[in-house]
């Protein structure tokens, strides 16, 4: 339960006054209809939004959360101002900036945060021991600890019936008011991963190409996360060469697929994929495809999920498809091309280039202060689409510019066969004059002038598309 009084500085002034509801509200509900419907000890009830103190801790507690978010006061304790402006890359006390020049003023430590939440916890006991408990788990759910205070002489507040918030269903009186089932049944014996790792396991120790296929469907979640792990232990994040290990999935992913990606890792997926695809990758590769002899225009259609790429730090992604919204937020270093995108595209991007071969929705490149993406506008309404905070518009600047965005649609054609981006190539003097580039302001290039990637470079890159 996410409260309105927290939030990040980046929130606009409309949101920070007018949207939201309090956190008390949220989980006295929750915590109730968990009850009521015999769930409460099988669900983990987290809540944020201005958690500051002790009290703030206990309240939330007999409502009936378990766990508390802090955003706010913990980077205060970092050296946060508040100056609210977390989206502009020019937070004054180093904070939340890529500048090299505000990140010089930066004086928090670690053991500032310490402290502070050393400080909240012994809080936390103190009022434990008022209360004559001993730990926090005796006081989750039981709201009778608390009792309502409404001034009766204010003319709105006194309207206003707390009561409802300290409500205790009427259930078993021995029944567990918090979580205390670890984990849900498994659905499978072996999880998907399990089973890449165990068949992949000789080309972990000896470094040899591998290539593996699976059945994967929605249960299955961050699908390659745990051989990634694998890899990096052995090896480190770029200890396998490009390719290693190929892997190939067919039918419909869970969330997460192919996050935490590290290099010597190629997942291809025929079908389709939830929300998070590749997040906090570093490396490898990630190929969507869809289903085997389709009707339909795949460059039209969905083919995955919301926050895609999320965090991402290096690798590659090539999706036959669209993506829904928040793609590439957080990029800070993969190469990606999809065929389309919601809202809110390269949202907080910082490295990293991206391609989007079709229509984007509102407030692409949100606070990007860094990377690179190229549009392709055929309607000419991305102007009307784009955010212009921190980015603006340019055609491609000259052959260099136009070389390095055909080498990478090149080796989308190449991972996914795609017949848009076929089109694009065989007619590229026609489609050229409508890509537009997002630039950071001031411009924060990624490569140097007209150098193309290594890990977008193409052999191939003159070769007739026919």
């Amino acid at each position: 339960m996410a409260g309105h009084d927290g939030g990040t500085g980046a929130s606009p002034l409309s949101s920070i006054k007018y949207a939201g509801s309090p956190w008390e509200l949220g989980v006295a509900e929750t915590q109730q209809v968990l009850l009521l419907n015999g769930l409460r000890n099988r669900i983990t009830l987290r809540t944020d939004g201005g958690i500051r103190t002790g009290i703030d801790i206990v309240i939330a507690a007999l409502l009936g959360a378990e766990e508390y978010n802090f955003g706010t006061t913990a980077l205060i304790a970092l050296g946060c101002v508040f100056v609210r402006q977390c989206h502009l890359n020019n937070c004054p006390t180093g904070v939340a900036t890529q500048d090299e020049k505000f990140r010089a003023k930066f004086r928090g430590t670690p053991e500032a945060v310490v402290d502070y939440f050393n400080a909240v916890a012994q809080d936390v006991r103190e009022i434990l021991a008022s209360l004559g408990v001993r730990k926090l788990d005796e006081i989750i759910g039981h709201p009778e600890f608390l009792e309502t205070f409404v001034p009766a002489d204010h003319p709105k507040a006194a309207t206003v019936d707390l009561k409802p918030l300290l409500n205790v269903p009427d259930i078993d009186p021995l029944a567990p008011r918090h979580h205390t089932w670890e984990r849900n049944d498994k659905l499978e014996d072996q999880p998907l991963d399990a089973r890449i790792l165990q068949d992949a396991k000789d080309a972990l120790q000896k470094k040899r190409k591998i290539k593996l296929s699976y059945k994967i469907q929605n249960v299955h979640r961050s699908v390659g996360a745990q051989l990634s792990g694998e890899i990096a232990y052995r090896y480190g994040d770029e200890g396998l060469a490009e390719g290693t290990i190929q892997i190939k999935l067919d039918g419909s992913s869970g969330q997460s697929f192919g996050a935490f990606l590290v290099q010597g890792v190629r997942l291809t997926l025929q079908g389709e994929a939830n929300d998070y695809v590749g997040k906090s990758m570093s490396g490898g590769e990630i190929v969507l495809l869809p289903p085997k002899g389709v009707s339909f225009d795949p460059s039209l259609n969905s083919i995955c999920g919301n926050t895609c790429l999320y965090g991402a730090t290096g690798g590659r992604l090539f999706a036959y498809g669209r993506a829904g919204e928040r793609f590439a937020v957080r990029n800070s270093g993969a190469t990606a091309v999809i065929e389309g995108v919601g809202d809110h595209g390269c949202e907080y991007m910082t490295r990293g280039t991206v391609v989007v071969l079709g229509p984007t929705g509102k407030n692409f490149g949100a606070g990007m202060s860094g990377g690179l993406a190229y549009v392709l506008d055929e309607d000419g309404r991305f102007e009307k689409r784009y955010n212009p905070g921190m980015v603006t518009l340019e055609k491609l600047s000259g052959p260099e510019d136009a070389k390095v965005l055909q080498a990478i649609i090149y080796q989308h054609l190449e991972a996914t066969e795609s017949r848009k981006a076929k089109e694009i190539l065989a007619k590229w003097d026609e489609y050229a004059p409508k890509f537009r580039k997002v630039v950071p302001h001031p411009p924060v290039s990624t490569l140097p002038a007209g150098q193309a990637p290594a890990a977008v470079a193409s052999p191939a890159l003159n070769s007739k598309v026919v």
